[in-house]
């Protein structure tokens, strides 16, 4: 049974940072698509970050980058997402997905409906 389970939400006052972990388990990731989405209330699911653990090639939401960083340790077919200078505005369940069964395009890595697998998320709060 595939499972992908996050850890390492919190809370945090604005500047502060945070390290989000997504374990996968039932299935090896070795050349696929993971990445970290969230969703705050009464919005829709955003894309955040996202890997080719292929080639470890990243990629960003524009509201994001320079601050957060997504990284993997193959080995141990987990995910992670650093998240840096911590705003109010990134409050969010925060979600890791992968890609299983189909190839993964640069033109819809931060799309959810690309993503084949999710995990129950991690709520990350910001206070200002």
């Amino acid at each position: 049974q595939v499972q992908l389970v996050e850890s390492g939400g919190g809370s945090v006052q604005a500047g502060g940072s945070l390290r989000l972990s997504c374990a996968a388990s039932g299935y090896t990731y070795s050349n696929n698509c993971m990445a970290w989405f969230r969703q705050a209330p009464g919005k829709e699911r955003e894309g955040v970050a996202a890997i080719y653990t292929g080639g470890g090639r990243t990629y960003y939401a524009d509201s994001v980058k320079g601050r957060f960083t997504i990284s993997q340790v193959n080995a141990k077919n987990t995910v992670y997402l650093q998240m840096n200078s911590l705003k109010p505005e990134d409050t969010a369940m925060y979600y890791c997905a992968a890609i299983r069964g189909s190839w993964c395009l640069a033109s819809t890595i931060l799309s959810a409906d690309a993503y084949t697998d999710w995990g129950q998320g991690t709520q990350v709060t910001v206070s200002a």
